[in-house]
């Protein structure tokens, strides 16, 4: 069975791209088009792994992350930010909010199964 994979982004063109390319490399995905749609999906999917934008409407992924982090329920999936935005600040801000991963846009393939694949084996 492979891992289900949530991506939460705004963008339909990058939405479509990644998923594409995890679909590609043999996962499956479930999506969000917002922060607070994300944790309701997270939630109810309980995806292996949670790929989140920072930059959304109605909730960023800082909020979303914390707020997934702090549910029990939730709180052991892996996420990795992806996004535009390659300041160490607001990578270290993404690891104070408990996302173990950063990935910036515009990313390869190989740099987001890098960023997965070690993640995912912990799962």
């Amino acid at each position: 069975m492979s891992k289900v994979i949530l991506v939460v982004e705004d963008d339909p063109k990058s939405m479509i791209l990644t998923k594409d390319l995890l679909q590609i490399s043999g996962f499956s995905t479930v999506q969000a088009t917002d922060g607070k749609q994300g944790v309701v999906v997270a939630t109810s999917a309980k995806p292996d792994l949670i790929l989140m934008d920072i930059m959304m409407p109605k909730m960023d992924g800082y909020s979303a992350c914390h707020e997934l982090k702090s549910n029990p329920d939730t709180k052991n999936i892996p996420i990795i930010m992806l996004t535009a935005v390659g300041y160490d600040l607001n990578k270290k801000l993404a690891q104070n909010v408990g996302a173990q991963g950063y990935i910036t846009k515009p990313f390869s393939r190989q740099e987001l199964l890098d960023a997965i694949n070690p993640l995912l084996h912990n799962t």
